[in-house]
C-alpha cells in the first residue's frame, strides 16, 4: 500500500477550496492546494456578501427544484459558516435583507481569501499556483490523488487520503456552456474569472461522477449589450440589478417575465427569448430610487445608465412615452410596439387585475417621465449544472453511491439550484467547510486503521 503524501489535496483555490484548506490545516490535516491561475481567490474576489434563505420553508419556496438534503444543509450550516469567517478575524457585518427573501452578511472577500491563504501556509500547507491537474489517480475504485503539471512542465503525482474538486464551474468553457446551459450560451458575456473552464467537472466525470440535469439554468445578471467587461469591477458596476423595478421587453416588444422576482431570474428568462436581448425601461422613480441607489444596504451606488451611455451601450432617454416610438431603427425593435407595451403596462398596473405577466412585488406603474432605456443581455457567472454530491460533499457515482476519496464543493457541483438561486458564496463557504470536516473524518479513520 502506498503511503499518502497528504491528507487532503484541493484542486482549485477559490472560495470553496481556500475555505476547505484553512479549516483542514486548523484541524491538523496536511494539505496541498493546486490552482491553475496566477493567484488565489477566483470569482470570490468580486463578491461582497454571503447570503442565503433564512429557513427551510423559504428555501423550498424559492428553490423548489433543488435537492432537499443540499439546500437544507446550506440553511442549517450557514450560521456556522459566518462564525468561521469571524473566527479568522475577518469582519462579517450584522445580517441584513438580500433580495426579497434572503438574509446575509457583508464581508471583505479579498481579506477573507488572503487570510485563508495565510492560514494554510503558516500551518504547513502547500500552495501550487499555475499548476494544471492532468488527471485523478484512481486505484481499486477509489480516488487516491492526482497527477499535476507545473507551468515549467514539471510533472508531479500527489497521493492523498481525500481529494476535493473546487475549480469554480465551467462558465469559461463555451462548449460546456452550449451543451449544459443553453444552445446559445456561448454568446453570453462572462461575468466571472476566466480560469473556471470545467477542469473539475471533467476530472470528476472521468472518474465516474454523476452529473445533474442539464436544464438547471445558471446564475448571472443582466448587463448592457455590446459593452465588453474592461475590469472585474465591471461585474458589479455593469449589472442592471434595478431590472426588478423596471419593465423588460423582448425583441417583439412583449413582456415575458415577472421582473420583480429577481434580476438573476429575469436573466435566465431573457436567454430564452429571441436573440437573447431586450429593452430595459425605467422611469424617473426607478432611476431615483434604484438606478442610482444601492442594490443592497452598504453597497457603493453607481449610476448604471450614465455608465452604460459613457461606455457606448445602446441607451436612450425619452422625455415622454410617445418618444419611445422613436427608437433607432438599427436596434431592430418596433418603437411603436415598445411605446404601446409600456402604456398597456401602466394601464394594467393602475387598475383592474394587474399586468400580465404579473408583478409580485413592485406593482407601481412607470408613469414619471423621463424614461431610461438600456438594451440588456444575460451575462453568466456560473452554471447550476455540475457534479452531484451528497450533504457531506462526497461526489456521487452514476450508481448513486459516493466515490471513495473524492469530494466537491462550490460551483463545480450541481443539484443544489434548479432555475433558482440563494447564494453562491454561501454554498462555497458551507460546503467547503463540510468537505474539510469529511476529510478530517477520513483521516481519523486512516489513523485508527494504521494503529
Amino acid at each position: 500500500m502506498h503511503k499518502e503524501d497528504v491528507d487532503l489535496l484541493i484542486i482549485g483555490a477559490g472560495m470553496a477550496g481556500l475555505t476547505a484548506g484553512a479549516r483542514a490545516v486548523r484541524d491538523g490535516l496536511t494539505v496541498v492546494i493546486v490552482e491553475i491561475g496566477k493567484d488565489v481567490g477566483g470569482s470570490a474576489r468580486f463578491a461582497g456578501y454571503a447570503w442565503t434563505a433564512p429557513s427551510h420553508e423559504v428555501m423550498d419556496q424559492h428553490n423548489p427544484g433543488g435537492e432537499s438534503a443540499l439546500k437544507h444543509a446550506l440553511v442549517d450550516r450557514f450560521a456556522d459558516g459566518i462564525s468561521w469567517i469571524r473566527s479568522l478575524g475577518v469582519e462579517a457585518k450584522d445580517a441584513q435583507r438580500v433580495l426579497s427573501f434572503g438574509r446575509g452578511h457583508q464581508f471583505d472577500t479579498n481579506h477573507y481569501v488572503e487570510t485563508c491563504r495565510r492560514v494554510v501556509i503558516e500551518n504547513g500547507g502547500e500552495l501550487l499556483l499555475e499548476t494544471e491537474t492532468e488527471g485523478l489517480v484512481v486505484e481499486d475504485g477509489a480516488v487516491v490523488g492526482a497527477d499535476l503539471t507545473a507551468a515549467d512542465g514539471t510533472r508531479r503525482r500527489i497521493r492523498a487520503g481525500t481529494t476535493l474538486i473546487a475549480t469554480g464551474g465551467f462558465q469559461g468553457d463555451l462548449a460546456l456552456r452550449t451543451a449544459h446551459v443553453h444552445p446559445q450560451a456561448d454568446r453570453m458575456p462572462l461575468r466571472s474569472n476566466p480560469h473556471s473552464r470545467g477542469a473539475g467537472y471533467r476530472l470528476a466525470a472521468r472518474a465516474g461522477a454523476a452529473t445533474s440535469r442539464g436544464d438547471a439554468g445558471f446564475y448571472g445578471h443582466l448587463v448592457p449589450s455590446g459593452i465588453p467587461f474592461a475590469d472585474p469591477a465591471d461585474f458589479v458596476d455593469m449589472s442592471l440589478y434595478y431590472s426588478e423595478h423596471a419593465v423588460l421587453l423582448n425583441l417583439r416588444g412583449e413582456r415575458f417575465v415577472d421582473e420583480t422576482l429577481g434580476d438573476h431570474l429575469t436573466t435566465m428568462a431573457l436567454q430564452e427569448q429571441p436573440e437573447g436581448r431586450g429593452l430595459l425601461i425605467a422611469d424617473a422613480r426607478v432611476f431615483r430610487d434604484w438606478i442610482v441607489g444601492s442594490y443592497v444596504e452598504g453597497a457603493v451606488a453607481v449610476d448604471k445608465f450614465a455608465l452604460a451611455s459613457k461606455r457606448g451601450g445602446r441607451v436612450g432617454l425619452a422625455e415622454d412615452l410617445d418618444e419611445l416610438a422613436w427608437l433607432p431603427e438599427e436596434w431592430g425593435y418596433d418603437g411603436e410596439r415598445v411605446r404601446d407595451a409600456v402604456k398597456l403596462f401602466n394601464e394594467q398596473a393602475e387598475g383592474g387585475p394587474g399586468p400580465t405577466p404579473g408583478r409580485a412585488l413592485d406593482r407601481l406603474p412607470l408613469d414619471q417621465p423621463p424614461y431610461y432605456v438600456i438594451e440588456a443581455v444575460p451575462a453568466i457567472t456560473f452554471p447550476f449544472h455540475g457534479v452531484l454530491i451528497d450533504d457531506r460533499a462526497r461526489v456521487l457515482g452514476t450508481d448513486g453511491r459516493p466515490l471513495r476519496g473524492l469530494l466537491a464543493a462550490g460551483s463545480d457541483t450541481g443539484g443544489l439550484w434548479h432555475r433558482a438561486y440563494a447564494g453562491g458564496i454561501a454554498s462555497a463557504l458551507v460546503f467547503g467547510l463540510t468537505a474539510a470536516d469529511t476529510a478530517a473524518d477520513a483521516a481519523a479513520r486512516n489513523v485508527r486503521e494504521d494503529v
